[in-house]
């Protein structure tokens, strides 16, 4: 929003009345202010938009084997993110990425993670051999780096991440990883956390607490159900 403000104050009305320029170029500065200020503001909206989603992946998505490749390296980033670190979303579905889905930081730290949706295909020693050029090709050491998977690794490729010092997140791993990170829905009863499911009679948080009734019903609409989590 700053550069909106900036492209339309500054380009658009200032700098053409400081510099005393003509009619004609005072128009198109004005029309080349406003017209930056109005991509700037809609990459605003298209970020914000996509922030919100990612949050929402991870507040109520409970099959990870559900989202697409694109949707499970923007879980897996912000489940980085709720973590600590600085995540930037590098990974192309359509192009090669270099073996680099995330850049992560945090305070003097920089690492970089691998995300691979395989099901049921294990990761072999190959990949994490390849991870770990990549590594060395970005100049950070191997303990820097991050492979996260949906099935899991071969013995060869867990002993091959142990030598190197790779941190290996399998779908397991994964699934506690997100269920740390996620906000509770308090039960309205005790106060515990929730746990969100469903049955064919519709969406529902249900009390985790033993022996507590406590739920909140989200309907039989799944985008009503969304919209309640996402309030």
């Amino acid at each position: 929003m700053t550069i909106a403000a900036i492209s339309y104050g500054g380009i658009g009305l200032a700098l053409p009345l400081i510099l005393h320029w003509s009619i004609p170029w005072l128009i198109f500065a004005n029309l080349a202010g406003t017209t930056i200020a109005g991509l700037s503001i809609l990459m605003w909206i298209a970020n914000g938009v996509q922030a919100n989603y990612r949050r929402r992946l991870v507040e109520w998505t409970t099959d990870l084997h559900n989202l697409t490749a694109e949707e499970f390296e923007w879980l897996v980033g912000e489940v980085f993110r709720r973590e600590g670190w600085n995540v930037g979303e590098t990974g192309r579905q359509d192009a090669p990425d270099g073996n680099v889905d995330l850049r992560l930081s945090k305070s003097d730290q920089k690492a970089i993670a691998q995300c691979k949706r395989w099901e049921s295909k294990l990761i072999g020693v190959d990949q994490i051999r390849g991870f770990g050029g990549t590594l060395m090709r970005e100049g950070l050491p191997a303990t820097a780096g991050f492979f996260v998977t949906l099935s899991s690794f071969t013995e060869a490729a867990r002993s091959e991440a142990n030598q190197l010092g790779l941190t290996l997140v399998n779908g397991a791993d994964l699934y506690a990883r997100v269920e740390r990170v996620r906000t509770p829905e308090p039960c309205p009863v005790c106060s515990a956390p929730m746990r969100l499911g469903n049955s064919p009679r519709g969406w529902w948080f249900r009390c985790v607490a033993k022996g507590c009734s406590g739920k909140r019903d989200l309907g039989r609409d799944p985008a009503r159900a969304v919209e309640l989590l996402t309030l």
